[in-house]
């Protein structure tokens, strides 16, 4: 099975700002481009942070409320140096969480987790940057027709473990949710071909009714 990887799904323009682009300009950036974030590139053109909406953000909360409506909030100590940044050096999220182009899904979206992060900016081997992914991007896969991820499924999965006794088993896959149908030649085959169901991109879950063929039968 092939996934598509984090270079074809990237955004490859990237709108980016340097260590010492000032505050303002990076909130008119943010707003000019329709976008939330934006890597911040050291002298080499190398990701070395991400600066946000949230990173702005952060100043305005910082400021005394007159009103008294709504207290001041508590920062930590690196939060406090970051709210009083004037530049993306010292405003930014750092060091940038990255990924590779030739990365899957699951991996991009498995270090955003443990990272809790929205976006990783995308570098080749040499750390210069390539691209961004967020997480709507990965959420393209989901997007993939029934017909394709059946295919994929009857070919790859149904396919390469024919030998093993899943000849008998047949997928329906109705909004890229797959059930499973048939027999198969020894029950320890049943989860092999949940798992490998369950990773074929724009699967978002996977049923089974597949049942031991009888011995001396025909699992086809």
């Amino acid at each position: 099975m092939e996934h598509r990887t984090i270079g074809e799904l990237m955004t490859r323009k990237v709108v980016s700002v340097q260590l010492d682009t000032p505050f303002k300009d990076i909130a008119q950036i943010l707003a000019d481009n329709a976008v939330s974030a934006v890597p911040v590139l050291d002298s080499l053109g190398r990701p070395a942070g991400v600066v946000s909406e949230a990173d702005l953000l952060r100043k305005a909360a910082d400021r005394s409320d007159l009103s008294g409506r709504t207290p001041l909030p508590h920062l930590e100590a690196w939060e406090q140096a970051r709210a009083e940044g004037r530049s993306a050096g010292e405003l930014m999220s750092a060091p940038a969480v990255c990924a590779h182009p030739e990365w899957t899904v699951v991996e991009a979206a498995r270090l955003m987790e443990i990272q809790q992060v929205k976006r990783l900016p995308v570098v080749d081997e040499t750390d210069m940057l390539l691209g961004i992914v967020s997480r709507s991007d990965l959420l393209r896969v989901f997007l993939r027709k029934d017909e394709a991820i059946r295919e994929e499924i009857s070919k790859e999965v149904i396919g390469r473990t024919a030998r093993l006794g899943a000849s008998g088993v047949t997928a329906d896959v109705v909004q890229g949710q797959v059930a499973l149908h048939g027999l198969v030649a020894d029950p320890l085959l049943i989860p092999v071909l949940t798992r490998m169901c369950a990773s074929v991109d724009g699967v978002v879950s996977v049923s089974e009714d597949l049942k031991p063929a009888v011995a001396g039968g025909s699992a086809g």
